[in-house]
């Protein structure tokens, strides 16, 4: 199979992106992570699979879904249209006869020439910005093959590239790609294995071993840390992360990501229940005292991406 020609799956490819690495960048998003994180800010990013999206304030209620549904996985539910994903088998009938763009399939699948097509157009941008190139998802380390061929592809066109990782992966997964990434961004959210595993689905053993491997080997990394209210924010937690980024052979700079609400909507157009219904942004002034902390350990600090 040509490189061109090797497929992976994407839910979106965001242009202009300023906040996913140096520059302008264009962010294509890998669909499918390991990781359940509760606040997870891209929900339809977890399952591997094409999802469907309802939008309800969009609805107009004009019935059209219902009569081309052929599975009957459409119906009125009182004034409101309800889907039983059960029966869904995800043609996309229903998303093309939606003249208010309420209904969409998140998840496609595309070959490497398809995505870097869309990559190239933006080449003068990352020429003046200092830009280029961020894999992000999800977790990009998942389609493995997918990303290789899209980082050699990108080297080939000499185009900066970032991978934004959770870093749950098999060490040969990160050492195939590494020598193609120019930048790592690499999300931390606990120290504490067993608070990781309740908030995250998984442990951070493998996460912290494949950081300091990273680190040691002397790649640039900007460690990325979502500040999640009643989760990671109180001064312990803060402390622990802090400890163990200024024992890093080498580090970039500590990125300090502030929690928003956006994922509490994106989880109701996805039928799921929000782990965090009660959760707050945190404030400008907690946000710089928490990079106050981190900067004691002499770390460079910048709160946002």
């Amino acid at each position: 199979m040509r490189p061109s020609t090797v497929r992976g799956t994407v839910f979106d490819i965001k242009k202009f992106s300023i906040h996913d690495g140096p520059g302008i960048r264009t962010t294509v998003f890998f669909k499918g992570c390991p990781l359940s994180c509760w606040w997870c800010h891209n929900p339809e990013s977890q399952n591997p699979q094409p999802e469907l999206v309802f939008r309800e304030s969009r609805c107009i209620r004009c019935g059209a879904c219902l009569e081309v549904c052929g599975q009957g996985a459409i119906s009125w539910d009182s004034d409101v249209i309800a889907t039983d994903r059960g029966k869904c088998t995800l043609c996309g009938d229903c998303v093309e006869v939606c003249y208010a763009e309420a209904r969409e399939l998140v998840g496609q699948e595309r070959t490497v020439a398809q995505v870097m097509e869309e990559i190239e157009r933006d080449l003068p941008f990352y020429d003046q910005s200092g830009g280029g190139v961020t894999f992000s998802g999800g977790e990009p380390l998942l389609q493995r093959g997918f990303l290789l061929a899209l980082l050699r592809a990108c080297k080939e066109k000499e185009i900066h590239t970032a991978v934004d990782t959770c870093g749950f992966a098999t060490w040969e997964t990160l050492d195939g790609i590494r020598e193609h990434v120019d930048l790592f961004l690499y999300d931390l959210k606990l120290m504490d294995d067993a608070r990781h595993r309740k908030f995250t689905g998984v442990s951070n053993e493998l996460i912290l071993r494949n950081l300091h491997t990273l680190s040691a080997h002397g790649h640039d990394i900007f460690l990325r840390v979502p500040v999640i209210p009643g989760i990671n924010d109180d001064e312990e937690s803060v402390r622990q992360i802090g400890t163990f980024a200024a024992a890093l052979p080498h580090l970039a700079q500590v990125d300090i990501l502030p929690y928003h609400q956006a994922a509490a909507e994106k989880h109701h157009r996805l039928n799921r229940i929000y782990g965090l219904p009660e959760a707050r942004p945190p404030s400008d002034e907690r946000m710089a005292e928490i990079a106050q902390i981190l900067e004691e350990f002499g770390l460079q600090v910048k709160i946002g991406g």
